[in-house]
């Protein structure tokens, strides 16, 4: 049935809260404290209040315009962040203050959830005894201090565990199992399944398994949230729809003309440049994917079916025509976000600000982080070791747990605006080639150089001469330079590729030789006339 397939697709908005309190490290909360909660606070309760008062002065039930007003004043996370990252606009002033508060918007959505069984007890009027009301109070209270102690005290650990097996499959199952069982868990106290992921992503937020995680996560979440999207259509009453289509229109046209007037001012109070805030406006003035979770959560006890089918019918349509006003604004109002970023707003969840990316940080790679460090420079390391990850962040890198192999987590670790990725992976030798296939210039094998400089130290040690240890050392770091570029042409052909490293190793020991017999005529020229001048010598005498 369709309430079947709703409640299946309702873990993708489960999954969504998940990922939203994975960004919400404090760090990160303080950093962006004041367009998150300063203009987040600002934008919901104001369109909420003149959504509410518009409702309450057409005769609305007071029940009805508070749970459609907070429902309205929401935006589509989804669809603003995707318009702002093709455009690569959540650098700008208007992207960031955007990211913001629509971060702000996911994290409302979990006490509007809360007031909704409130709303519908006030409806029924039904009697509760004090003491039901304080077992059940203490039952969510238990709960919620359980899931922070437990995950405070045994989820890492238990990461850091899964981790070690090497099994990408069980990990993704474990996230998968945690997110649902805490969510599972907060439902049978009577709570929002999201607000239990939520919780679970906060108390993961600073965790070195952040990123692995968010990258398991993504597409199951992208598959059930469009399920839930479909599944929310499929619960439109299109003969209410139908019946009242000026209604419907006057619905959308209203509140997206409201919310478009005050998150104007709103951007105009902000500083946002004057070119850049009627997109910025556009993009937070359609509904939002919240808004379907909030209107279905509420039940009959205060929406009335029709006009929760009125409602839902409304907020899909100004998803739908947001993104042809968004072409019209494009074209005539050409909103480019050029302007510089606020420098308040420096982090974004979305985006590493890091310009360097490490993939890997064993031996090679710390050297080369510690040096950027040491510069002042940004720096994102990724290593797959649970124990390297775990013994660095107690020196205090910032390093995440993760797969640098995987092309989506390398892109949510900020691989996309890093300007220098530095790969510093075991076995260097397979994949040097393949490097090269993808247009690396510049690739440094780990233990060569350290090695040429060890050979010449024994040498020396065996007697030669340091110039001569030196030029040795040399001459063979250029031949197998010389062979790897021949190599390369053949790296795919194995049989090809023997027998060309074969013939470079010959030629190489052939001119070795030749070298080594140059070096001992040499020396015999030179103890000979050594020899002779002595005798000579005596003979003077």
């Amino acid at each position: 049935s369709v309430e079947d397939v709703l409640h299946f697709a309702e873990f993708g908005v489960v999954l969504m809260l998940f990922l939203v309190g994975l960004e919400l490290e404090p760090r990160r909360l303080w950093n962006l404290r004041r367009p998150i909660f300063g203009w987040g606070t600002a934008q919901v309760i104001s369109c909420a209040l003149v959504l509410f008062g518009i409702g309450c002065a057409l005769g609305v039930d007071w029940r009805v315009s508070l749970v459609a007003s907070l429902g309205l004043a929401l935006s589509s996370t989804a669809i603003a962040l995707q318009v702002f990252g093709e455009r690569n606009l959540l650098k700008t002033a208007s992207g960031q203050a955007g990211f913001s508060i629509l971060l702000f918007q996911d994290v409302a959505a979990i006490p509007i959830l809360a007031l909704l069984p409130l709303l519908a007890g006030s409806a029924d009027h039904a009697p509760i005894a004090a003491a039901d009301r304080a077992i059940e109070a203490a039952k969510i209270v238990g709960v919620i201090a359980g899931i922070i102690l437990g995950g405070r005290l045994l989820l890492r650990p238990l990461l850091r565990w899964i981790a070690r097996s090497n099994t990408p499959e069980i990990f993704t199952a474990t996230a998968l199992l945690l997110v649902v069982a805490i969510a599972a868990l907060m439902q049978f106290v009577g709570l929002s399944m999201a607000l239990g992921a939520f919780l679970a992503g906060v108390l993961l937020a600073e965790s070195e398994y952040r990123r692995e995680l968010e990258t398991d996560i993504e597409p199951f979440k992208g598959l059930l949230l469009g399920l839930f999207f479909i599944a929310v259509g499929m619960t439109i009453d299109f003969g209410v729809v139908l019946a009242h289509p000026l209604l419907i229109a006057g619905l959308v046209l209203g509140f997206m003309a409201v919310k478009f007037v005050v998150i104007y001012l709103l951007a105009k109070a902000m500083d946002i440049p004057k070119v850049q805030r009627p997109v910025f406006t556009l993009l937070l003035a359609q509904g939002g994917e919240f808004a379907f979770v909030v209107f279905q959560a509420a039940g009959p006890q205060v929406l009335p079916a029709e006009t929760t089918s009125l409602l839902i019918g409304a907020v899909a349509l100004s998803m739908l025509v947001s993104p042809l006003l968004l072409v019209a604004i494009d074209r005539y109002v050409l909103a480019r976000y050029r302007e510089k970023p606020r420098t308040e707003m420096e982090e974004i969840a979305e985006q590493q600000d890091a310009k360097v990316l490490i993939c890997g940080f064993g031996r090679y790679g710390q050297i080369v982080g510690r040096v950027l460090l040491s510069q002042g420079m940004g720096v994102t390391v990724l290593d797959h070791d649970p124990d390297t990850v775990e013994g660095l962040r107690e020196f205090g890198f910032r390093v995440f747990y993760g797969d640098a192999t995987r092309l989506d987590l390398l892109r949510i670790a900020g691989g996309g605006s890093a300007k220098v990725i530095v790969v510093a992976v075991d076995e260097i030798e397979t994949s040097l080639y393949q490097l090269r296939d993808r247009g690396v210039e510049m690739a440094e094998r780990e233990v060569f150089e350290s090695s040429l400089r060890s050979a010449r130290s024994v040498l020396e040690s065996l007697g030669w001469p340091a110039h001569e240890a030196r030029e040795a050392a040399m001459r063979f770091r250029s031949r197998n330079i010389k062979i790897a570029e021949a190599s390369y042409p053949h790296y795919k052909d194995r049989a090809k590729l023997i027998a060309v490293a074969k013939e470079g190793r010959q030629q190489f020991e052939e001119q070795m030789a030749r070298e080594r017999e140059e070096r001992r005529q040499r020396t015999q020229r030179d103890w000979g006339t050594d020899h002779n001048d002595d005798s000579s010598s005596e003979i003077a005498r």
